[in-house]
């Protein structure tokens, strides 16, 4: 299934569903994608405008850019669903005899990285778009200004809520060298692209009220 390529009702759907996919790691890509369809927004309401004349340039090679990361995202949707299934079927491994459980760890490391591969994809992705928001807010069109502030809000809730789909797998990685490397990394993109994110919505929001 092309969970990418279903109805917003039937992805709302399926993701409601018990079944292991799409979850957390899904749902965070499709939100980084919408924000970052809200850039394109911004920039399709800007482009073609003499009062932007001067910014078109800009705003044109943004959109590019956003446009390729936009698809990465959508992308994303389905790479999180490939490797989350894996480690799903890993967890049901049998360990009754000590053979057993060494052949079970040794899996689910192996899909413990590869689960946390996809969720850090679109974490470094949405930091990407977060620093192409300020930009469309700032030299973007005043009646879109609202929808960059909608940008940003996505996007840090896509990129805080891939983190969570990192953390719980590092959680349980053996080989803790790597997994606090993952969760160093994971901690300084919070730290830094929330950051940026809450300033953009927030000089947004002082465009409204």
């Amino acid at each position: 299934m092309k969970y990418s390529a279903l109805t917003c009702t039937e992805f709302v759907e399926v993701l409601a569903s018990k079944a292991p996919v799409p979850g957390g790691g899904g749902a965070s890509a499709l939100v980084g994608a919408i924000g970052t369809a809200l850039c394109n927004m911004v920039g399709s309401l800007t482009v073609g405008k003499k009062k932007y004349a001067a910014v078109e340039a800009e705003i044109t090679e943004l959109m590019e850019q956003a446009t390729a990361l936009q698809k990465k995202l959508l992308h994303l949707i389905e790479k999180d669903a490939e490797v989350f299934e894996p480690l799903s079927r890993a967890y049901g491994l049998p360990a009754g005899t000590e053979e057993e459980k060494a052949e079970k760890s040794r899996v689910m490391e192996g899909c413990l990285r590869n689960a946390c591969s996809v969720p850090m994809d679109i974490m470094r992705t949405c930091c990407q778009v977060i620093s192409l928001i300020g930009a469309f807010a700032e030299k973007g069109s005043v009646l879109a200004v609202s929808d960059a502030g909608v940008a940003a809000a996505c996007c840090r809730g896509a990129l805080k809520g891939a983190s969570l789909n990192v953390y719980i797998n590092t959680k349980s990685m053996k080989d803790r060298e790597y997994a606090e490397s993952l969760n160093r990394e994971c901690d300084e993109m919070l730290e830094t692209y929330s950051a940026v994110a809450d300033e953009v919505f927030e000089q947004v929001k002082a465009k409204l009220v």
